[in-house]
This record gives structure tokens, sequence and C-alpha cells, in this order.
């Protein structure tokens, strides 16, 4: 949180914005994440939303939820991604599951077995840059890749489903409205050889 205060002065204004980096799947796998979706759905009942397939991403790095959209953080931000050297790699998934979570809504995702060392080092590299930028509070050691896929009340026994992989091209500076289930991509920044 920003720490800006309320109109009354005596409390945390409530979060509106979020900022985060993070990897969309093309539109192939996007189209290809909906199957497991709808499949593991029947298979055990879920009555979660499915997300809208333009939401469907791997998140980098979480930036912080604020009042606002801080001006500052997004420079830092923007900054750190310009000084990003990597080559373009492939990301694989293969299992979905739960992830533990608030009683009411724990998340269920699409995660792979193996194989996310480029996605590793991307991250890593993306979090270096962000502490040089300034942002060294918003970068954490844990790291699980994976996509959310819906939120649900019960959990999801973890389950083996087809492959499913793209190339990651680029990643983006995701400017998140909440409560809106709306994105915007503020900067997105290509992968090169």
């Amino acid at each position: 949180m920003s720490g800006q205060m309320s109109l009354d002065g005596f409390a945390d204004a409530v979060p509106t914005d979020r900022l985060f980096f993070a990897v969309f799947p093309d539109t192939e796998a996007s189209a290809a994440i909906a199957y497991p979706v709808e499949e593991v759905g029947r298979q055990h009942g879920l009555r979660g939303t499915p997300l809208r397939r333009d939401r469907l991403h791997i998140t980098l790095h979480h930036l912080g939820d604020y009042a606002g959209l801080p001006a500052a953080v997004v420079e830092q931000a923007q900054s750190a991604a310009t000084k990003m050297m990597a080559a373009p790699f492939e990301v694989r998934f293969d299992r979905v599951k739960s992830f533990g979570g608030h009683a009411q809504k724990k998340p269920c995702v699409l995660v792979g077995a193996a194989g996310d060392a480029p996605l590793q080092r991307l991250r890593r590299q993306l979090g270096e840059c962000l502490i040089h930028a300034g942002l060294r509070q918003r970068v954490t050691r844990d790291f699980t890749a994976h996509v959310t896929l819906r939120y649900e009340r019960v959990a999801l026994p973890e389950q083996a489903v087809a492959t499913i992989m793209w190339a990651v091209r680029e990643f983006a500076l995701v400017h998140s409205l909440l409560g809106q289930t709306r994105y915007e991509r503020l900067r997105t920044r290509t992968l090169a050889d």
C-alpha cells in the first residue's frame, strides 16, 4: 500500500490500482488453456468463473497495490524494464492444482513440472534491474511459475493435463484496476536474441 491517507486522515486509503510485471500467453496458448479449465471444472464440479483469456498471465514481480497510480513507481519500473537483456524462450505447463488461499477463494492454477529455468532467469534478472531502479522492497525470492485459471471454494487435487506451451517473446508492466477486472499494459519489453 502506498501509505496515502484517506480524506478523513485516520485510515489508509483503499487500494484501487495494482502494478506488476507479467508474461502473457499468445493467442494460441490462451485458447489451449481454456480446454483444461473447462475439463477440470466439469470433472470436479467447480463453480467458479474461469478468468477471461485476456487476463491469463504469469506474474513475474508484484509491485504493489496503491490508492491511485503512483507515477514514481511506474517510472522506476519502466526504467528497470529498459535495462533488461534476455532472449526469447519457451514455457511449458502440464498440471493443474490449487494453491492455498482464503477459505472462499482458492486459486486453481496451471503449473509446470520442470524446465522453467529460462523463466526463473528472466525473473531474477528483472529483479536485479528493479533493485537498481530503487524498488528493492518489491523484489521477493519466492516464485512458483503459474497461470491462475479461476478461484474456487474447494481445493483441487493436483492432476496432469495436456502440455501447454508458448514462446515468451516479451513481458509487460501491467496496471490492474482493482475490482474492474481490467488490465492496461503500460510498457511492453520485447526480448531479443
